[in-house]
This record gives structure tokens, sequence and C-alpha cells, in this order.
């Protein structure tokens, strides 16, 4: 089928791909451009892995401060050369990358990172919460639903793994891999330290019935005087 101007720009538009990466994609597709974007992602990936062993010890640390310093992020994100550290692009999607930390929490970069006896720890929860039911789930339909609710954790408190805050159609996986492409270099969200102001430490808890009452018994003790 005949591929319009307008789909291949549109495609281009939503993933950043080259006008003949697109064009080609859609053809693939045959027009369909939800698929082409698939296509498209799916290469950004093979990209990826093809770059995987080599070494990105250029990049830079990047900061996110919000609501008027209450909360704040500091990330580093690696790539090969300093000429793509440099490149407005590559600023572009660390800050993003920053935004997305104060935004949504995460707590690990990838799944990888996440320790052994957190990932036990859910699982032995979901379990016991399972077998305690009043009517239990075969074992095999446990495990099968152990697998959903473990990527729903990972896509809580794991960065690459979450929706992205900007477009929630894609993941920040996704984002990185889309952003690989199109520099041609080996990109690595290496670590990231998120503050929240009061994070942590005890908080005076109000009673505000109690200081409505003590400020009237002290207008009204004014008045007697």
């Amino acid at each position: 089928m005949a591929i319009s101007t307008k789909d291949v720009s549109t495609l281009r538009e939503r993933t950043g791909a080259g006008m003949m990466d697109c064009k080609k994609a859609l053809d693939e597709s045959n027009g369909d451009i939800e698929r082409a974007v698939e296509i498209l992602r799916e290469k950004g990936k093979a990209a990826s892995a093809k770059k995987a062993g080599r070494i990105a010890s250029q990049g830079i640390v990047d900061s996110y401060i919000h609501l008027e310093g209450r909360m704040g992020v500091l990330v580093e994100v690696n790539c090969e050369t300093d000429f793509v550290a440099k490149g407005a692009e590559f600023k572009a999607f660390v800050h993003d990358i920053a935004l997305q930390i104060v935004a949504a929490k995460p707590q690990y970069v990838s799944i990888e990172d996440v320790p052994a006896d957190v990932v036990a720890s859910e699982e032995a929860i979901f379990r016991a919460l399972a077998q305690n039911e009043p009517n239990p789930k075969p074992q095999a339909i446990i495990e099968k639903v152990l697998i959903g609710r473990m990527n729903n954790f990972y896509k809580e408190i794991c960065l690459l793994e979450q929706p992205y805050v900007k477009d929630t159609t894609k993941t920040v996986k996704t984002l990185l891999s889309e952003i690989v492409a199109k520099t041609g270099e080996k990109i690595v969200i290496r670590r990231f330290v998120r503050y929240e102001m009061g994070e942590g430490l005890a908080k005076k808890v109000d009673n505000f019935a109690e200081e409505i009452n003590a400020q009237v018994a002290k207008m009204h003790k004014s008045q007697v005087n």
C-alpha cells in the first residue's frame, strides 16, 4: 500500500527515528502506525544490545529541584563520547530522567539491581496471602499470578520498568532505547539519589481541635481580663 508523507511525519514525531527508518517500518507494518512504532522500538532495542559490550565512560551528572526545594534528584548517565555528552538531545534525555525520578520515586535503576532478599520477601508475602484466601487457588495458578504481581512490583520500584511520565505509552527502557538509536552510542543510566525534605524524620502531628480550643480559651481569658 502507498505510505503517505503525513504518516511518515507522524511516526517520526512519535519515535524520533529517521525518515527512511519510519518509511521502512510503515512498509513492513502495511501502514499500521502502532505496529510501526513497535517495529522501530524493537530495532532500537536490537541496536542497544549490539552496543552492550562497549564502554560508556563519558556522560553528565544532572540535577532537578522541584516544589521550591522540597524534592530533588542527582542522576548520572553515561555515554561513549564527550561529543554526545555535550549534545542537546543527550542533556534533555538526562534531565527527563531526573524528572522521572522525582515524580515516580523509583528505588533502583533496573530489575537486576533489586537485592535478592527484597525479591524473596515480596514473593513470600504474595504466596502467604494467596494461600490464606478463603478459596485458595491451585499452586500452578498462584505461580502465574505471581509473575504478574512481580512485574507490577518492578514497575513501581525500577526506573527502567516504569511508564515514562511524559508519555505513559512507553517505558523508560523504551525511551533509553530511542536515545541509543538516535546517538548511535551505548548509554547507561548508572545511578541516582533522590531527596525529599524531611523524609525519614519524625514529624509533629498537630491536633487541630486542641489547637483551636487553646486559642479560644486564650481569647476568652484576654477578654475577661
